[in-house]
């Protein structure tokens, strides 16, 4: 009997193609193919990492499988259940167990909000933990290795690393199953970058979450992920 972990997520024949418009009448002169026929597998609680060169559609790809836009053509399960077939509503409660971490730390952030407001806005939306939101973010918080007194500040008052904390605790304020971390270390100097991979091992091992790891940098994704597709 194999020992490997359950099915996530997969994804057969994914393909984006954006359209190229030229000239007065906006006509479709060509496509970008920006996905063009990738078939993956992800697996409860494991690291499925992303390589390869600026512009080979690896962020695309991430954000197909967040349905954050949508294929031209493939299918896409999550735990058997057909995403695609999901409508809005459906989908927005759906969103709970998909979250992105941007690769920008600083602009991922509204600068007019305190950090508690920012954690609290998910917890809000999904109507988790009503009545408890300030004992929440200060969990959350904790759970990122930031002090809870922390959360009446704005992003412009924390390092990048701090900023990137506070992105994770932004996703992990839903509550996901999935997690898409699109280049998460790729603006931070190689000692913080350590500190956020360490964290990211910490919460996956903890929270059995199953990330996508975007990366243009080969060894760290031979240092993170189960499996690595390279594109």
């Amino acid at each position: 009997m194999s020992d490997s972990p359950a099915v996530l997520m997969q994804a057969t024949g994914l393909v984006k193609h954006f359209p190229i418009r030229r000239g007065l009448l906006n006509r479709v002169s060509g496509h970008v193919r920006a996905v063009d026929g990738v078939d993956i597998t992800l697996r409860v609680g494991e690291t499925l990492g992303v390589v390869g060169e600026s512009g080979c559609g690896k962020s695309t790809l991430g954000r197909l499988l967040l349905r954050l836009i949508e294929p031209t053509t493939g299918a896409l399960q999550m735990e058997g259940a057909d995403l695609m077939a999901l409508d809005s509503g459906a989908m927005r409660a759906k969103r709970r167990d998909l979250q992105l971490i941007f690769q920008d730390p600083y602009a991922s952030l509204n600068p007019r909000m305190t950090i508690a407001q920012t954690l609290a806005e998910p917890l809000k939306v999904h109507g988790l933990h009503p009545g408890r939101e300030t004992e929440r973010v200060a969990e959350l918080l904790n759970l990122v290795g930031l002090r809870p007194e922390f959360a009446q500040r704005y992003p412009h008052e924390f390092s990048g690393g701090q900023r990137q904390r506070i992105g994770i605790a932004r996703a992990l304020a839903a509550e996901p199953t999935f997690i898409v971390c699109d280049e998460v270390t790729s603006a931070l100097d190689q000692l913080v970058a350590e500190g956020i991979l360490s964290l990211l091992d910490r919460l996956q091992n903890e929270l059995n979450l199953a990330y996508m790891f975007i990366t243009h940098d080969l060894a760290t994704v031979r240092s993170i992920a189960d499996e690595v597709v390279v594109m």
